[in-house]
């Protein structure tokens, strides 16, 4: 328990045999349940929990029975979902399937939140989470400042430096994406998936909507702000070791882009539209209408110019002229979307 709040860890595990125990085993004290999920990992994995989690259960045993030596006949019992004893810290977790990184931390979450848990934190099982921040996470949503926290490798440079090139470039390009689709436009590093969340945050959004792959991140973003859920960030250092990265970016990317579309759709539909507030959906629809316009025209221009029958320069002041409007539309409507936004009180730790 932490400030009088009860706290949950989920570590979605898949192939960190060499990791999963040492994240395991460095966990705060605090911390009252560990929901530890193996998403049907190739290696080891599920040896490595199930290895650690009889050992931690057998000595907690010792220690409230005070005897001097293991009770082997009083191994916990397995509980169906593949769990332990109510009385267990941990409950490890097996999927049948694998699932991906949303599926497993969906399944935490449900598990966290049908044992009415106060506080829930996700962090992965590869050691790149430094165990002595998650103080840092816990303390805006204990305090009543904010219902779900995340991490911010972005704060500072600093705080990237150890982030590969490819890594912080695309991770700043997300930052923009899902400000604009989640409606935080002061967030930062929304892939950092080292987070915190509320009961009653983790009870206002819909966990069979949360994606598989890596762009949960995204969605949990977008659910949290129609929600209307304060997100705080949390500043830390980017942290790499011997881990390898499970994502395909083949099937991520345009995965997160639907993702970030849906969001984004679903959120002006239920933010503003249901609401009768219709001025940042057409603002936003103005640009759209308005890029799309403009790169036809520009293509009819060229083609023309090219084949003699028209004056380039003249001819493209319609689409400049469209361009202009287009950005118009588009800042203002980020404009009255990010001063809507503002009273959720987004904050940075």
């Amino acid at each position: 328990m932490y400030r009088g709040h009860t706290i949950g860890v989920v570590v979605p595990a898949y192939n960190e045999a060499d990791h999963v125990e040492g994240v395991l085993a460095t966990l705060p004290g605090f911390v009252d349940r560990v929901y530890v999920v193996d998403d049907r990992s190739t290696d080891d994995t599920w040896d490595a929990i199930t290895s650690f989690v009889e050992s931690r259960d057998r000595q907690e045993v010792t220690d409230r029975d005070g005897l001097d030596e293991d009770p082997v006949s009083e191994d916990p019992p397995a509980v169906p979902d593949g769990g332990r004893a109510a009385w267990s810290r941990f409950v490890p977790i097996r999927h049948a399937e694998n699932q991906g990184a949303g599926g497993a931390l969906r399944t935490g979450y449900r598990h966290a939140h049908a044992d009415g848990v106060d506080v829930t934190v996700a962090m992965d099982a590869d050691g790149q989470m430094d165990p002595d921040r998650m103080r840092a996470l816990l303390d805006p949503i204990v305090g009543g400042v904010a219902d779900y926290t995340k991490g911010n490798r972005l704060g500072t440079g600093e705080d990237s430096r150890e982030m590969p090139p490819f890594r912080l470039l695309g991770n700043r390009l997300l930052t923009a994406l899902t400000k604009l689709s989640a409606g935080y436009w002061h967030l930062q590093d929304p892939q950092n998936g080292y987070t915190a969340i509320s009961h009653r945050a983790l009870a206002a959004i819909d966990l069979d909507r949360i994606p598989d792959d890596h762009d949960y991140t995204n969605d949990l973003l977008a659910q949290l702000n129609v929600a209307g859920m304060c997100v705080a960030d949390v500043a830390m250092p980017a942290k790499y070791g011997d881990e390898e990265s499970t994502i395909d970016y083949r099937t991520f990317v345009p995965a997160t882009l639907g993702t970030l579309a849906y969001g984004f759709i679903h959120r002006m539909a239920r933010t503003y539209l249901e609401n009768g507030r219709y001025t940042v959906p057409a603002l936003y629809a103005a640009a759209t209408a308005g890029a799309a316009g403009s790169a036809l025209a520009a293509i009819g221009v060229l083609g023309a110019a090219i084949a003699g029958s028209v004056a380039i320069w003249p001819a493209l002041l319609v689409p400049v002229a469209t361009v202009v409007l287009t950005v118009l539309a588009f800042v203002g409507g980020t404009m009255i979307d990010a001063a809507h936004n503002r009273p959720l009180g987004v904050t940075r730790t």
